[in-house]
């Protein structure tokens, strides 16, 4: 049975879990014949996984966290004021995508930061550092 990229996806994902969670063949074979009442994982449908990946998820296999996005490419003339907003987005502790959400609501909808102009970075910036200093993370 062919099975889609999905499928094998979410098989890779089981047969880690059962390492993570030290699960010996009988004992992943057990769980899998109680949750979907096959013995191999192969034979389960797209549901069927999803609900096995869930159990060993709430058995101790942690999730996979979520990323903090990519740095946008843009040309070298913006590229320190690119690093600025980077470092205020670190000290925040904040992803790429809050930088982006930013330049959205700032900027009619322009949400890339490789669009915005070198004007549009610099309030990006001071917004940033605006934000920085209501939460006690600006310079004296």
């Amino acid at each position: 049975m062919t099975k889609t990229p999905n499928a094998r996806g979410l098989i890779g994902a089981i047969k880690a879990g059962q390492s993570h969670l030290g699960w010996d063949d009988a004992t992943y074979r057990g769980v899998l014949s109680r949750l979907t009442g096959k013995t191999s994982a192969t034979q389960c449908s797209l549901s069927e996984l999803q609900a096995v990946r869930e159990y060993m998820h709430e058995q101790g296999y942690p999730r996979k966290v979520a990323k903090h996005g990519r740095k946008p490419r843009v040309a070298v003339n913006k590229k320190s004021l690119l690093s600025k907003i980077e470092a205020l987005l670190a000290d925040a502790g904040r992803p790429w995508p809050y930088a982006e959400s930013m330049a959205k609501r700032m900027f009619k909808g322009r949400q890339a930061i490789e669009w915005l102009t070198e004007e549009e970075l610099t309030k990006l910036l001071q917004a940033l550092a605006i934000d920085a200093k209501r939460h006690g993370r600006g310079r004296e």
